[in-house]
């Protein structure tokens, strides 16, 4: 990439004129390109189309320069930067990160604080750092262009401490795996502990929250995040100075109507029992993406007051409707075994249907198969065992959602 002075207004007008264009067929047209920074001019161009729904205030921006493809797939969304930023109200001092990237979670944060450190070892993220701080003007910032073990080791100090560790390899391969990332929090920890008192880290949702919560020291709190039902990250707060306390958890799902579902809960919560339902009942509710990530598969069912279907079958009842469960709620409409005269029946008046399944043995690919059943429609079918292990299909339709196709809900 070029030095980062600036876009040109002969740029800007270019970019804006082919944003909408398909990259790979307009890198093929060279002639476009005659005396024109071609690589710089496409990455920006593929960094807008990323950011105009990932990061849509810097999106508005058109001034703002973005770096390779890599550093927009790891970078945060708006939406989870500003979480992020919402967990450190109060917050005051000097706010470090350690693998500053394209600074969307830095900048967020950096609201908080006082002054901010970016801490990046790649050389034209720096630059492509430097020069957006400038345009969003921000300016109580220090950028150092160093590794996080290469700048803990100066012992500087700090009021929270911010890492992302890239969970790529050196071939592009992901990884998921703490010990894997780069850097290895586990081996930076005497550091980082005598640097800052709290630290919050983000991993990706693939990570065993278990194995994390051993593997890293003190961790006071666990949010998983999600966005309209999709797990996007987990954030992991250490107290480096506390003594041994329950870890709390957070189950948050973030929806584009800019409401939130949070459900969370203790260490000694999460043992809470369950009760299971003998037959379905009116109502049938599914979890969020973040609670079933969380695990909080039985205090979700006694913090609510509903029955789980089966030990394995994260799927809830009641005969009263719980308009505050954190999930999907249906109206059920019909329960049957699905054997060949019932499913023959199903699928004759029910050509499309929305279907999941639940603890089952077939999956959802190998029952469309045989059954013949198209994606869509209004009606949803859940495919799962009860807690007398009998194998049903629970025929529903989403409430509140009447009439409208899965994409539109």
């Amino acid at each position: 990439m070029k030095e980062i002075i600036g876009l040109s207004a002969e740029e800007l007008r270019f970019i804006e004129e082919h944003e909408r264009d398909d990259i790979r067929d307009l890198a093929l047209r060279k002639s476009l390109f005659e005396g024109k920074d071609a690589p710089f001019l496409l990455s920006q161009i593929a960094g807008r189309k990323t950011a105009k729904n990932k990061i849509p205030s810097w999106y508005a921006n058109p001034q703002i320069v973005y770096p390779q493809h890599v550093s927009m797939e790891q970078a945060s969304s708006e939406t989870t930067a500003a979480y992020k930023a919402s967990l450190l109200s109060g917050s005051h001092g000097r706010l470090i990160d350690l693998t500053g990237g394209l600074g969307v979670d830095f900048v967020a944060m950096l609201a908080h604080f006082d002054e901010g450190v970016y801490v990046e070892s790649n050389e034209e993220l720096c630059r492509v750092a430097a020069y957006n701080f400038g345009v969003l003007g921000i300016e109580n910032v220090t950028i150092e262009n160093t590794s996080a073990g290469d700048y803990l080791s100066r012992n500087p100090q700090a009021d929270l401490i911010y890492l992302d560790p890239s969970r790529r390899d050196s071939t592009g391969r992901k990884i998921f795996r703490i010990e894997d990332c780069q850097p290895n929090v586990s081996e930076l920890m005497p550091m980082l502990a005598s640097a800052s008192p709290r630290i919050l880290i983000k991993y990706s949702p693939m990570l065993d929250i278990g194995l994390a919560v051993k593997s890293l020291a003190n961790v006071s709190e666990v949010h998983v995040v999600a966005v309209d039902n999709e797990c996007r990250e987990l954030l992991f707060v250490l107290e480096t100075t506390a003594t041994e306390a329950p870890c709390r958890y957070v189950a948050v799902n973030l929806k584009k109507n800019g409401q939130s579902e949070i459900f969370s809960f203790s260490t000694q919560e999460k043992m809470s029992p369950a009760n299971y339902a003998q037959t379905l009942g009116t109502y049938l509710y599914e979890p969020n993406a973040a609670i079933l990530k969380a695990g909080a598969f039985d205090i979700v069912a006694s913090r609510h007051d509903v029955l789980k279907l089966h030990p394995n079958t994260h799927l809830y009842t009641s005969d009263e409707l719980k308009n505050d469960f954190p999930g999907r709620v249906f109206d059920v409409e019909d329960v049957f075994s699905p054997n060949k005269h019932h499913l023959r029946n199903f699928v004759s008046s029910n050509p499309q249907a929305n279907i999941g399944v639940r603890n089952y043995p077939d999956s959802v690919a190998e029952i469309r198969k045989k059954t013949g059943i198209k994606e869509g429609g209004n009606r949803y079918v859940f495919a799962a065992t009860l807690n007398d292990g009998q194998k049903k299909w629970i025929v529903c339709s989403k409430i509140g959602h009447k009439g409208l196709s899965p994409n539109n809900s």
